[in-house]
């Protein structure tokens, strides 16, 4: 099993070359049946003026790691996904070292997927809370 995750987080974290993904420098770190783990540093790159973690830093986390997650738990070869709406609750401020975004399956349909992610810091306190939908659209080929 431990190859087979290795495997997996290696195709996510390089399919983020030359993305947002690689600009906020997001590492994909766990998977499992049914989730998907992403880390992003705090740093002033993701700072808003006063020197706290931005929350739109903490959306494109949430969504990065949702949008991934329906990607490798979906036939990736036959369908495009694209996140359609994304919620957020941020609950505590962030200086400095990691946060942790944690997606969750909640409902997996044919068409739509439901993703509820909780973004943690280097302690595993509650920093946001986020709730993305997916949707699948049929490549053409």
């Amino acid at each position: 099993m431990d190859d087979y995750k290795e495997k997996i987080l290696k195709v996510c974290n390089n399919s983020s070359k030359n993305t947002l993904m690689e600009t906020l420098q997001i590492e994909y770190t766990d998977v499992g049946a049914d989730y998907l783990v992403g880390k992003m540093p705090v740093n002033s790159k993701v700072y808003q003026p006063d020197g706290v973690l931005h929350g739109g830093a903490m959306v494109a986390l949430a969504e990065s790691v949702g949008s991934m997650a329906s990607y490798i738990f979906l036939d990736a070869q036959q369908f495009a996904i694209r996140g359609i709406e994304i919620a957020a609750n941020h609950v505590k401020s962030v200086r400095n070292g990691d946060v942790f975004a944690k997606a969750t399956i909640v409902h997996k349909g044919r068409t739509t997927q439901l993703w509820n992610i909780k973004i943690t810091d280097s302690e595993d306190r509650l920093v946001s809370v986020c709730k993305l939908t997916t949707i699948a659209l049929p490549k053409k080929i």
